[in-house]
This record gives C-alpha cells, structure tokens and sequence, in this order.
C-alpha cells in the first residue's frame, strides 16, 4: 500500500527536497498549504514532514511554538508520525562531535527557542507520538539561492574570492539537501527507531580554507579568503531583523564543530554522502 506524507514548508529548502524524495520513493506527497487546517490537510497521512519555519527567522519566540502545537495537534488527530529537521543550535559552543548523548546547552537565544521546541517533541513522545528529530548542519543546496554558500561564501568564486563569515580554519557541519532528504526518507521506512529519534546528519564538516584547498586541487587555481564585514550587519541591526538574527549566531562560524557520524552509520550503513568535491562541482563555482 502507498504511504502519505505531508510536507509542511514544501516550498522552502529542506521542505522542496523532502517533498521530491518522498516522491522518488513511491510515497503519496501532499503539499501543505499555509494557514489552511493542518489536523484536515494531515487526514490519512502516515508522516508529517515539519519543514515550516518563519522566513528570515522572523518572530521565532512566538511561532516557532505556535507552528509545534499545530503539528502535534495533527499528528495527534491523524496518527501520523512527524520528521523534523533539526540543527545545531541547541549545543551551544561546547566541543564535539555533537549527538544525540551531548548535553543541550544553548549560548543564543534561537538555540534556546529550538531547546523548548526540542523538549515539546520529547514529551509527545513519551505520551506515545513517534517522532524522527534529523539534525543538520548549515544547509547546502546548488538550486537554493539563499545559502550561505550562495549568498556570501561562494558569492565571489568566480573572481578567485571566497569569504570568511569566522575562522577560516573552524569546521563547520554542512547538510547535502538532496543526501539529507534522502535520509528523511530511509529513517521514515526504518522498522526499528524508538519513539523519539534523534539522529544526526553528519554531511560534511569543512573548515574554508579546506574548501578553498579542495577548489584549487579541482581547478589548479589560486583562491583568496576575505573576510565578511560584521560590522556592516552590525550597522543595519536596528532596522533589518535578520541582520540582528544573523549577528547571534556569528559564534557558530567561530567555533570548530561536526556532528558525529556513528548513529546514522549504525541505522544506515550502506548510506553513502555526497563528497565536498561533488558539492562544490555542483555549485560551478568557476573562474571567470
């Protein structure tokens, strides 16, 4: 029999390749359409897929619990179970690799509204709702305009230039879209995940001067590394919110960190990711 998910935030980055890997895997994809009624929209699902965020982490406070209550109000009418993409966040600055035995210590206050979000989902989980919690780092996607890398990293390739939004030499963890909806999918037909599944998606973890390094092995080209102004987003906080939204999370390029590997290779092990090589030759990131 086909199974049905509900993908709220299909139009969105996780949210779009959800909805096309669910559908490559044979499953009936239904679009949810916003402010409509979730608990009818999810009538006969198997799975909500929780993509929803507000754009430009607008008003997080508030909707981001609002937006929970929704789908566990749905999940809960339905019987479905929900998969929510989840980040890094909630770790803080403590050292890694980060999983699912690391401590929630949030240092900002995004990390602490996506904690409180976090422990709702563990509650309902307790009382019986099946949830699958995938985390990732920092999203890549090459059909995505509005990526780090689109927008500020890779913005400047072309001209020899990548920039540093930190430490040039700090890792940080990147989640492959495609592989990561991928992934959504495997765990959603895994037979043998507890009620609450916290898994990490480890994707790749690169500092930029390893990016740089692999750019210039895959062109035999020379690279500079600038770095980004802060203190123009610094100046545009009182009257742009994601200039401030952004600024609260600039630890996290500071801050050498990937999310540990072993709990998807022990529930998927013949998973295999999308090399950084693959990723940044999907990019075309070519000199001009």
């Amino acid at each position: 029999m086909t199974r049905s998910v509900l993908v709220l935030g299909a139009g969105g980055n996780f949210g779009a390749r959800a909805a096309e890997a669910f559908s490559t895997a044979g499953w009936q994809v239904r679009r949810y359409a916003r402010g409509t009624d979730m608990a009818v929209a999810a009538r006969g699902a198997d799975l909500i897929v929780n993509a929803l965020n507000p754009p430009n982490y607008h008003n997080w406070a508030t909707l981001i619990p609002e937006i929970t209550e929704s789908v566990l109000a749905a999940a809960r009418s339905s019987g479905a179970a929900v998969l929510v993409p989840g980040n890094v966040y909630v770790y803080g600055d403590q050292k890694g690799p980060w999983g699912p035995d690391t401590p929630h210590l949030p240092v900002a206050r995004k990390g602490r509204i996506r904690t409180a979000m976090e422990a709702r989902y563990r509650e309902a989980a307790d009382k019986g709702q099946r949830v699958i919690l995938l985390r990732g780092g920092d999203f890549v996607d090459p059909v995505s305009p509005a990526t780090i890398w689109r927008i500020v990293m890779l913005k400047g390739v072309s001209q020899g230039r990548l920039t540093a939004m930190g430490n040039p030499e700090a890792r940080r963890a990147y989640a492959w879209l495609p592989d990561m909806a991928r992934v959504a999918v495997a765990l959603a037909e895994h037979s043998d995940l507890p009620a609450f599944a916290d898994v990490p998606f480890p994707g790749q973890a690169n500092s930029l001067s390893q990016i740089a390094g692999t750019l210039e092995r895959m062109t035999g080209q020379s690279y500079q590394v600038k770095k980004f102004p802060w203190w123009a987003l610094k100046l545009a906080s009182p009257f742009w919110e994601l200039a401030r939204e952004l600024s609260e999370m600039r630890y996290l390029h500071d801050l050498d960190h990937r999310l540990d590997p072993s709990p998807l290779a022990g529930l998927l092990p013949d998973f295999r990711p999308t090399t950084l090589e693959q990723m940044l030759t999907a990019h075309r990131p070519v000199r001009g």
